[in-house]
Parts: C-alpha cells; structure tokens; sequence
C-alpha cells in the first residue's frame, strides 16, 4: 500500500527525543495496515519535509523501527516494511511419533515435509559445566556431545538449539556423527536407536530480548524478544539422556499450546 497522508502536526519540532514520536507514528501505520509488508517507506528527504525534523532525527526513528524489526533497509532497494512471518503453534503432543515415521516435532511445529528442512549443525565434545551437570544429574566435569543446530523452514532459520548427550552413552554411534543429521522420527527416534525408551519430556520456558548471536542467526531485529527454553529427555527409568539448553525461537511468532486433562 502506498503511502498517504500527513502525521498529525507535521511542522512541530520534533524536539530532542522527537524521533520517538514519529517512530510510534510509523509503527502505528505499520500495525493498522496503512503500510502493508513489502511496502516502500519515503525517502530520508520526504520524511524530514513531512515531519519538519532534520535527517538525524528520522535515520534515530528508522533504526529504531529495524531494530524492532518494522521495517528493513536494501542497498538500491530503499527501506520497506518487513514481511511478518507466519505464526507457528507448538502443540504439546508434538513429540509423539509412530515408529519409523519421517517427521521431527520440528517439522510437525512449522507443518513442512521432509523435503522442506534443512538444518545447520556442528559437534563438538564438552565437559558438563555445573549448570549442565544439575541438568543430567551427573557429576560436573562429565564428557558431553554438544550439538549446535540452526533449524530452517525453505532457507528461513527459525530455530536454533544445542543438545547435549553423553559421550559414554553415543561414542562410536551414528549418534556421534553429525552426517547422519537430520534424523528421521528427531531426538525420540534417535534416543531408541541406543536402547533407550524415553517415557517423559520436560521443558522449561523463558522469554528475553536476543543476545548478538541469536539475532543475527535467526535473522531478526534486536528488538524482537525470543522465546528460550530447556528441554529433557529422560527414559522409563528416570535418567536423563538428553538435555536441549537452550531452543531459541523468535518469540513474536510463536505460541506454545498445552493441554491438560483433568481428573472428574
């Protein structure tokens, strides 16, 4: 949608802290619709002419605006509002799967096939630092695999996670070798492969504003906060063989679905 109509007040001096204003101005275009994604924003000139402010003082309410991730700046393509990605539903019933199935909870997350995901991922060995030890209920010092994987839905990144296994428990297994990524049926189907029958899943919610790597990895702005949490797979007699610390989605586009059932 194009561009239209004058702000309220466009000759005001903006004012030391002006470029808040008008970056609640643009923001509130954005959100009605007024600027759709993909829409193209005026140039720096027509906006300091709109506004009645200096150069420096829009480029603050642009910035602001990308760092929030409105809006994104291309060399020779201008500055336009940013397409939103869809939002994703992550059911609490994503990690059941029937033996031999393709499907991951991840893929079952974004609703891809498997000809959809790809995934980044690097291993290295780690000993079990004091947070990490509590985690699996070892001793701190414990050899661990770390898995570092950044998630794609069709070259979109949307997740990223390290998980960690112990080393005594994949050593010389497919497990410990990162060719063999991404795994048919994900951790569950993987964990099976070595004897172990997981009857129960944790995970521990927290949501923040993005660190520099988890920005730039997923791609967002460092005002989108991200939704972190912990995740434990632990067998039908009680050992933890898998800790996920931490999975980091954007949090703007993520809703996480519970149910539980209640006893009459």
């Amino acid at each position: 949608m194009p561009w239209s109509g004058r702000p309220p007040c466009p000759g005001r001096r903006a004012g030391r802290r002006g470029y808040l204003r008008i970056a609640a101005e643009l923001r509130q275009r954005i959100a009605s619709g007024q600027l759709a994604p993909g829409d193209q924003l005026p140039t720096l000139p027509a906006l300091c002419t709109t506004y009645g402010v200096s150069e420096t003082t829009i480029r603050n309410a642009l910035r602001l605006l990308a760092t929030e991730g409105l809006i994104e700046t291309r060399a020779r393509a201008g500055t336009r509002v940013r397409p939103r990605p869809p939002i994703h539903r992550m059911a609490a019933d994503r990690y059941r799967s029937t033996p031999g199935s393709k499907p991951t909870p991840y893929t079952r997350d974004q609703g891809i096939g498997w000809s959809e995901y790809r995934l980044d991922k690097r291993f290295e060995r780690v000993p079990a630092d004091a947070e990490l030890a509590a985690l699996f209920e070892c001793e701190t010092g414990e050899r661990l695999l770390a898995r570092h994987f950044v998630f794609y839905d069709s070259d979109q990144p949307t997740q990223m996670s390290t998980s960690y296994v112990r080393w005594s428990d994949v050593a010389g297994t497919p497990v410990a070798d990162p060719i063999n990524e991404p795994w048919p049926g994900g951790t569950r189907a993987q964990l099976a492969t070595l004897g172990f029958r997981v009857t129960a899943i944790t995970e521990s919610f927290t949501t923040a504003m993005p660190n520099q790597l988890e920005a730039a990895t997923l791609r967002i702005g460092a005002g989108i906060p991200v939704l972190r949490y912990t995740r434990k797979h632990i067998t039908d007699t009680g050992r933890v063989v898998e800790v996920a610390h931490p999975i980091v989605r954007r949090g703007d586009t993520t809703i996480v679905d519970f149910r539980i059932e209640l006893d009459d």
